[in-house]
């Protein structure tokens, strides 16, 4: 009786190290991660900064988010820079969007391109947003 439950032991463990076990299951763990991830990052929160030609911190800017609708980028909100040229925008619905800025008298910046990875993914521009030109 005992060197049969042995063979049943060894017949388990070799189901559960097998391939065909271990590639689905592997899977569906960073699936599972990623869906845990997804789900505690989708705020919709998109923050930043804007600075001026020289480097400095751009306070009352306007910074625009533009939303991809279909076949173009539409307006859908705006936000005030605070005193250190940062912002933040939240409700963010998309995950093909753009950011610019401006500040009449000091210049405006070019439309950055974002792609998320999902739809109101929490993200920090890695560079800010420069003012050139007169707006």
């Amino acid at each position: 009786m005992e060197a049969y439950s042995g063979n049943r032991a060894r017949g388990w463990r070799k189901w559960l190290l097998n391939r065909f076990v271990l590639v689905p299951a592997a899977i569906l763990a960073v699936a599972a991660a990623w869906n845990l991830y997804a789900s505690t990052h989708d705020d919709g929160l998109v923050t930043g900064q804007v600075l001026d030609a020289q480097g400095k911190p751009v306070e009352g800017a306007d910074v625009t988010l533009w939303v991809f609708s279909f076949t173009t980028f539409a307006e859908n909100r705006s936000v005030k820079t605070g005193a250190d040229g940062s912002f933040r925008i939240t409700g963010n619905p998309s995950h093909h969007i753009q950011l610019s800025a401006v500040k009449p008298g000091i210049g405006s910046s070019q439309r950055i391109p974002i792609r998320l990875y999902f739809r109101s993914q929490n993200t920090t521009l890695a560079a800010p947003l420069i003012l050139s030109g007169k707006a």
